[in-house]
């Protein structure tokens, strides 16, 4: 009975996140972190494997439709606000995970606003990914009555003035009217079972602080011009997607949500790339959150402290380094798209580009006037050591592809792209580091790229050396200065991806599956980064209408409420992927900047053009 991903929003209390379809079911939330077994799990099983509705009763369950629902994000927040209506009466639902505190809560709110709404509360707590029935008992304390499930170590509890009074098939169900002017609150909270149960919240004084947190951070983003309330709603998806104590940037808060419906390609996102979160910290400076990302830094020094030779592509929220992989049989997956995975085998992966990608945020950090500490730029060091050591080594490439390792030009020029950074920060910065091999690294990398990775039968850059296909991560040369957006061999390129990788509907397709082996059977979607990195592409080398008109397309891909998965099927017109997705939202930043800083140079260039091709006697006397 899960909901197509697009109907699901999303709220998080920098710890953990929940997901909540547009027919009042959580269907998805781990405790206590992103990456922590879920307690719902109705979004990769059925209701069986976990969920919590609350909801009008009768006919939306049974798809009948009596109530009319509109919902919507308090303005800057992570709030979510429900309004149904039925024949009898409107009742508002808020909903959101109040910020601080020792431990998480979902609050549900429900408030009478005309009538009288019978609402249905239907709880299925079910720990350890949907495999563990906890023991579920009422107990009373001072705060009064609450449902309190315990299993192993994990404990949660239900506190409400309407408890569900019915327990069938290991469910606890429920109704109760809500009247107009009546409020009533749901509080479930998550502890560990050894711990005392957590005094009740204070819905009203949560409520206060959690939205002025939310509308506070979000407040110091500046305004741009076109695309703000896009761009706004992507940096509160970043940093909703940051955990609080840790800095650590989860790609994104789900597992194995399929990129081809039926398919195998289901992956757990809820761990930090260092390649993704590099990316959010250069999103996030852009726009003047620079706490933000000298948080994130911290994170990444203690991740990838010691020895170089064990830097990985990706670590745990906490920067762990075992993420083994594994299978979870039971789950049938979303819409049937098994397997479903916890874990991330491509953790094992050698890609040569992710270096290069955090070399490039670090140093715009620096350009932005944060000084390099005595832990930080000596890391730096030992990263651009492991490039060297792994100058002549083959890798699975950005898309961390399942076959054999080879050349992608892509990581490539992220090596070259990450010595270019250490070059300039002896030279710009006067840090202290071999800059005489650096630059010989630099420049024999160019050279190599220029005569392996670009064919000139084809006039375009490959995805591997050798190789007549080409990938969208080539739209990431120029964005890392390795030549410019206008370059007439970047520009062919360009032309080369339209031809090869656009679908019809005009998104771009990340390769070509059926052409590119990487270990799974062909066939996915467009890629939400990939074709926002063509707007990208399209803005700063002045196909200004044409990006204008693909970032239109983009942006109503996007959810109701501006969340974005990774990929979209345009035949069924639906997203498909995990969600919402870090690396979607931070290209669609760095397209509308594009778009932005376009549209400013074309009203500027204009304005001078008309003031030059004025005659004496048009002027002002």
């Amino acid at each position: 009975m899960t909901r197509p991903i697009e109907e699901y929003g999303f709220i998080s209390d920098l710890r953990t996140g929940a997901l909540i379809s547009r027919t009042g079911s959580v269907d998805w939330l781990c405790l206590p972190r992103f990456d922590s077994e879920s307690v719902f799990g109705a979004l990769v099983g059925t209701e069986s494997h976990g969920r919590w509705l609350l909801a009008p009763s009768g006919g939306e369950e049974r798809n009948e439709g009596p109530a009319n629902v509109a919902r919507r994000y308090r303005p800057f927040t992570f709030i979510l606000e429900t309004r149904w209506r039925t024949g009898s009466g409107e009742v508002l639902v808020t909903e959101f995970m109040p910020i601080g505190g020792s431990g998480s809560t979902l609050v549900r709110r429900i408030q009478g606003l005309e009538g009288r709404v019978l609402m249905r509360q239907e709880l299925q707590l079910r720990f350890g990914y949907g495999k563990i029935l906890p023991w579920v008992h009422r107990i009373y304390d001072d705060d009064g009555e609450a449902l309190l499930a315990v299993a192993g170590p994990q404990a949660v509890m239900l506190r409400a003035e309407v408890l569900p009074r019915a327990a069938s098939d290991y469910s606890h169900i429920g109704t109760f009217p809500v009247e107009a002017g009546q409020t009533i609150d749901l509080q479930l909270h998550a502890f560990a079972s050894h711990e005392v149960p957590p005094a009740v919240v204070d819905v009203d004084l949560a409520l206060q602080t959690t939205g002025t947190y939310w509308s506070r951070w979000s407040s110091n983003y500046v305004s741009q011009g076109n695309y703000d309330e896009e761009v706004q709603r992507s940096l509160l998806v970043l940093r909703a997607l940051t955990h609080e104590m840790t800095g650590g940037i989860v790609a994104a808060p789900t597992t194995s949500l399929p990129e081809q419906f039926g398919g195998q390609r289901n992956w757990d996102y809820r761990y930090c790339w260092l390649r993704d979160a590099a990316l959010t910290l250069e999103a996030m400076m852009t726009h003047g959150f620079q706490q933000e990302a000298l948080y994130w830094r911290n994170w990444l020094l203690r991740a990838v402290a010691g020895d170089p030779r064990d830097l990985q592509i990706m670590y745990g929220i906490g920067g762990e380094r075992e993420l083994p992989e594994r299978v979870l049989g039971h789950l049938p997956g979303y819409e049937g798209s098994g397997p479903v995975r916890i874990g991330n085998r491509a953790v094992y992966q050698y890609q040569g580009d992710v270096v290069g990608e955090v070399m490039v945020a670090l140093a715009k950090l620096r350009e932005r006037g944060v000084h390099e500490d005595h832990f930080s730029w000596p890391l730096q060091r030992n990263m651009l050591w492991f490039v060297e050591k792994n100058i002549n080594r083959m890798d699975h490439g950005i898309w961390e592809m399942r076959g054999e390792q080879r050349f992608f030009t892509h990581s490539r020029v992220m090596m070259w792209a990450a010595m270019d950074c250490g070059v300039k920060a002896v030279e710009e910065h006067g840090l202290e580091g071999p800059v005489t091999r650096w630059s010989e690294i630099r420049e024999q990398l160019r050279a190599e790229i220029m005569e392996q990775g670009f064919n000139t039968e084809i006039n375009s850059f490959t995805q591997t050396y050798g190789d007549t296909e080409v990938d969208a991560s080539l739209l990431v040369l120029p964005q890392v200065g390795f030549l410019a957006y206008d370059d007439e061999r970047m520009l062919a390129t360009v032309s080369r991806l339209e031809h090869d990788l656009l679908d019809g509907s005009g998104l771009l397709v990340r390769y070509r599956t059926e052409a590119c082996p990487d270990g799974l059977a062909p066939g996915e979607y467009p890629f939400l980064a990939c074709s926002f990195w063509l707007v990208e592409q399209y803005a700063r080398s002045g196909r200004v209408p044409e990006a204008k008109t693909l970032m239109d397309r983009l942006i109503a891909c996007s959810s109701d409420l501006g969340l974005l998965s990774e990929e979209y099927d345009t035949t069924g017109s639906r997203m498909a992927g995990n969600y919402p997705q870090a690396f979607s939202h931070l290209t669609l930043i760095r397209a509308a900047d594009a778009l932005n800083g376009a549209t400013v140079w074309a009203d500027a260039k204009g304005a001078g053009e008309s003031h030059a091709s004025a005659g004496p006697s048009d002027l002002p006397s």
